[in-house]
């Protein structure tokens, strides 16, 4: 896989992939907000799957688990202008304002679809790349553009960027069965619950009674089966939709825990 991101700044980067895919499993640490300029990008979500092409615009919220799987389309690579939106920086933004936003449970993806004012905000930064540098000054001035936008646009936008909590400690039972599809550490795990990773442990399993690592196995596979009966899905999707990072790996798991490949059983399906 060649993948090439050029930095603006540590908060602004023109990011490039040019082979086939590219998967990963992840939650930032930032809020990012994403033009795409080419390609498509297939976000999983425990909400939902969004599908992503030329001229979208889109906010991912920090802190939320998503499986992003990134491809070229039309010949082209899948290229993007993505803004980081720190709590640092959104922080000394909202200082200057008198906002206090009711703070929503489980903050969501938001879609701008090609909002004219947002497109040449980020467009604007293109010439940009070429220079490979960008002042701090104007970095900030073109974040500072982004955030207005976005506030003039959203009315509702104040409830995720003006919120500046860490995960405090959740139902971890609740929260597992929404999140197990996401192959992260444990530690991520723990963290996002808000627990140390042996509070996470001991915690685990008291609720369910088993190593998260062989519940989590346990339960994408019983994802997959339901995606290959309910969903007629193929097993190169279902794999990384689930939780895997590749297919043969996938596939013996699978059939070590039912006694049948994938593919046999949507055979058995095709045939019945």
């Amino acid at each position: 896989m060649e993948h090439q991101s050029i930095y603006l700044t540590p908060d602004i980067k023109l990011s490039c992939y040019e082979d086939k895919f590219f998967k990963s499993d992840i939650t930032f640490d930032h809020h990012m907000l994403i033009w795409f300029i080419s390609g498509q990008t297939k976000i999983v979500q425990a909400e939902g799957t969004y599908l992503f092409n030329k001229g979208d615009i889109f906010l991912i919220p920090r802190h939320q688990l998503a499986t992003i799987i990134n491809y070229p389309k039309d010949g082209l690579p899948h290229k993007t202008v993505v803004m980081h939106l720190t709590k640092e920086w959104l922080q000394r933004y909202y200082a200057k304002l008198d906002v206090k936003p009711q703070v929503t449970k489980v903050p969501k993806l938001r879609y701008y679809n090609n909002h004219p004012l947002l497109e040449s905000c980020l467009s604007s930064l293109i010439p940009y790349f070429d220079m490979k540098e960008l002042p701090d000054h104007i970095a900030d001035l073109k974040i500072t553009e982004a955030v207005t936008i976005l506030r003039s646009i959203d009315k509702d936008i104040d409830t995720m960027l003006a919120n500046f909590e860490e995960p405090g400690k959740i139902d971890l039972a609740e929260y597992m069965e929404r999140n197990f599809m996401y192959n992260m550490p444990i530690e991520k795990f723990g963290y996002l619950t808000g627990r140390s990773l042996t509070t996470f442990k001991r915690d685990f399993k008291k609720v369910f009674n088993a190593t998260p690592q062989k519940w989590l196995t346990q339960k994408r596979l019983e994802l997959a089966h339901y995606q290959f009966v309910e969903k007629k899905m193929k097993p190169i999707d279902v794999c990384y939709e689930v939780g895997f990072e590749n297919l043969s790996h996938f596939s013996f798991a699978f059939k070590k825990q039912f006694g049948y490949a994938p593919s046999e059983l949507l055979a058995e399906h095709r045939r019945g």
